[in-house]
């Protein structure tokens, strides 16, 4: 069970650095595509929040589910207004 854990870390630690080198190369004019895509992700994650959040008894995973909802609905909602609002600004009046 430890050794488990150890290498979920490692893993964890290795993706922390990779996403930070991949997001840091990124140019400015390619944010918004990529907060898309990142928000295409997030939805990803809402609906398998819903599908843990099943009909079940009540327990501890329904409650962590319950929570995950929100998060990623807070997220999605919450990225997809950022991305209209820089959309906007490219806009002509």
């Amino acid at each position: 069970m430890t050794q488990d854990l150890i290498f979920l870390f490692y893993i964890f630690v290795l993706a922390m650095f990779a996403g930070y080198e991949v997001i840091t190369k990124v140019p400015p004019i390619l944010h918004t595509p990529l907060m898309s895509g990142a928000n295409a992700i997030s939805g990803v994650c809402l609906v398998g929040a819903i599908v843990v959040t099943g009909p079940q008894a009540l327990n501890l995973s329904i409650v962590l589910g319950m929570i995950a909802v929100v998060m990623a609905t807070i997220n999605v909602v919450g990225g997809f207004t950022v991305t209209d609002r820089m959309l906007a600004m490219f806009r002509k009046d």
